[in-house]
């Protein structure tokens, strides 16, 4: 009877490890379902920016608005005929 009982305990003691600490623990899935939450975040960043850069292309191919446009943005240029502001914050520069 009480080798049995050894048995019974030795049994349970495993079983119990390997949810507790083993592969596929409690512990392991936790860490997991968290990491996916991340990586799914992350995933969510790059569609949205995914989006974003295909409607630029799309501008760009379309025709020369986008293209006016993106060099105005990036390049700062202006058509003839057109005079450029720019304003300074003065308070900019007082860090």
């Amino acid at each position: 009877m009480r080798w049995l009982l050894a048995i019974l305990v030795l049994l349970l003691l495993t079983s119990q490890y390997r949810l507790w600490v083993g592969e596929g623990s409690l512990a392991e899935v936790t860490r997991l379902k968290r990491q996916l939450t991340q990586q799914q975040e992350k995933n969510a960043a790059l569609a949205r920016e995914n989006r974003q850069l295909l409607r630029e292309v799309r501008s760009l191919k379309e025709g020369t608005d986008g293209v006016e446009a993106k060099a105005r943005y990036d390049l700062g240029l202006i058509k003839d005929g057109e005079t450029l502001f720019i304003f300074l914050d003065p308070e900019e520069g007082k860090e």
